[in-house]
């Protein structure tokens, strides 16, 4: 009798005994598999048990990714075979692995699969050549996180092997199994990538066409008949929903909008009736207030007097000088949603400006929006009647009199797609509090605002320092996010340079969270 093979095979079951009883036969040769149950009810459990290499472990699903490294965890051997229980060995296969040089654990063998629909070999479609990376040394390789579509994270140090011989996969037995398998990956991709990736309509009719061209045509499916056409239809569908199950993923964004303002109610009255007239509301509007009088107290309490669409919270602090670093992040500590738009008390919205700032939302993505400037005469022609608010145009008088400044105040959607496609790091020029937005967990794992900060200047670049320490990227709302900037005198710049110091600090030393920031607040009381 040949000696028994030192790995250990890995399989992830759920209700898998079409195939099993085959798959674990061709499996004896080797000493050890590990079989992770997902909560089968079928006879998944009782076939396993027959077959004395077998080792049975239980686990509720946390993701493929995950659970494959779970499974490997269990191994006594060192070297992994990952294999699904719809997978067959051959004799032929086993005898190329027998023979195998197994001494360098930075080798990873990827072995070609035959992908079998209603029972007979699809080489279209792009289902072969069909190499799958499967042996491995689990001290060097070990599956990535991802829900769906996980994968072995490899490095220049690894090298691929392709093995000669097949395994056989049965992938699915009819059209129902190709659609219940498409509804779990959509819906698992959908999940990954929520929050990470935009997804429009547009997007998933584009990515459904192209995949059925794709693998119909290019990947030759229309030679295998019908079973060619049932294939790429399918793959065109998953494509389709996959992108349309992210896109209402995406819609379930909650967003803060954080108005700063400090002894200036008049512009914070016409600001709130700009954010009233937004298409998109947020969840909740927090005034971050840098010690106002009663003036601007009393501007809030009339509008939460009012029955209003969203939450209007007040985080105030004493007048102790300029200290907007900290007045952001007291209306920080108050967010309740996903995401978070900061803006000045003396920004005019135009009425899809939260709408845009959702679109442009992703992970890891800090948003920098403009603002169109507005002369004197016309802030006080705005702020006479603030309850009679219009989105202003592009060519109206009294806006900026430079040509390119006014084209901001186009709302462009198309051309802020493309714009905004183009993600940058380490890049600081036109960075402004004014108009900015980012998820609330990205400010959090840097946190928050630096509270060292006194007087005017530099603690958005500070922020966005450590942002991009963290591994973050910028990109620009343009022609989109538009807000109206009211006119008022330049604020004194005495404390530039002891900012810039902050700033270069975060810069040179890769500072990722401040030493005084968000976590370092101190109640009112106790200041």
């Amino acid at each position: 009798m040949a000696e028994k093979l030192p790995i250990t095979v890995t399989i992830l079951t759920k209700n898998s005994q079409t195939y099993l009883k085959q798959c674990l036969n061709a499996l004896q040769d080797f000493d050890e598999i590990i079989v992770l149950d997902n909560g089968s009810s079928d006879k998944t459990l009782t076939i396993a048990q027959q077959y004395p290499n077998v080792v049975i472990q239980h686990h509720t699903f946390i993701g493929f990714g995950e659970m494959k490294n779970l499974a490997a965890s269990f191994a006594k051997h060192s070297w992994i075979l990952n294999i699904d229980s719809d997978e067959i060995f051959t004799p032929e296969l086993i005898q190329e692995i027998r023979q195998l040089d197994l001494s360098n654990p930075n080798r990873v063998y990827a072995i070609p699969r035959i992908n079998h629909y209603r029972g007979k070999p699809i080489k279209t479609c792009g289902w072969y050549p069909d190499y799958v990376k499967r042996l491995y040394h689990k001290s060097a390789v070990q599956f990535n996180h991802k829900k769906v579509h996980e994968s072995l994270q490899l490095t220049q140090d690894h090298q691929i092997i392709k093995l000669n011989h097949p395994f056989v996969h049965y992938s699915f037995a009819n059209a129902e199994g190709l659609i219940n398998k498409m509804q779990q990956y959509t819906s698992l991709f959908a999940e990954q990538q929520k929050f990470q990736k935009r997804s429009s309509l547009l997007t998933a009719i584009g990515h459904g066409i192209s995949a059925f061209i794709k693998n119909y045509f290019i990947k030759k499916g229309i030679l295998s008949g019908a079973d060619g056409f049932v294939i790429s239809f399918a793959n065109a569908c998953g494509a389709y929903y996959k992108y349309v199950k992210l896109a209402e993923a995406n819609q379930t964004l909650t967003s803060s909008l954080i108005i700063t303002t400090y002894n200036r109610p008049d512009a914070l009255e016409a600001v709130l009736y700009s954010v009233l007239a937004q298409k998109d509301l947020p969840q909740e509007v927090i005034i971050a207030d840098d010690g106002s009088k009663e003036q601007t107290q009393q501007v809030i309490k009339d509008f939460q007097t009012q029955a209003l669409p969203f939450k209007l919270k007040h985080a105030w602090q004493p007048d102790d000088g300029f200290r907007l670093a900290q007045s952001r992040n007291r209306a920080l500590a108050m967010v309740e949603s996903d995401y978070v738009i900061i803006i000045d008390g003396d920004m005019l919205l135009h009425p899809d400006f939260i709408a845009d700032h959702k679109k442009a939302a992703r992970k890891g993505l800090f948003v920098q929006g403009g603002r169109v400037i507005l002369t004197e005469q016309k802030t006080e022609q705005l702020l006479a009647n603030p309850r009679q608010y219009r989105p202003l145009k592009w060519y109206e008088k009294q806006l900026e009199k430079r040509l390119e400044k006014r084209l901001s105040a186009l709302h462009l959607p198309w051309l802020s797609a493309v714009i905004l496609a183009k993600e940058l790091r380490n890049e600081y020029q036109g960075i402004r509090g004014c108009n900015m937005a980012f998820f609330k967990q990205d400010a959090v794992a840097i946190n928050g605002f630096n509270n060292d900060f006194v007087g005017w200047g530099r603690e958005d670049s500070e922020f966005v320092a450590r942002f991009y320490n963290n591994g973050g990227k910028r990109a620009n709302l343009k022609f989109a996010g538009i807000a109206y900037h009211l006119w008022h005198h330049e604020a004194e710049r005495d404390s530039l340079p002891e900012n810039d110091k902050l700033l270069d600090i975060a810069i040179e030393q890769k500072v990722i969270a401040c030493h005084n920031g968000l976590a370092q607040l101190k109640p009112i009381d106790e200041q």
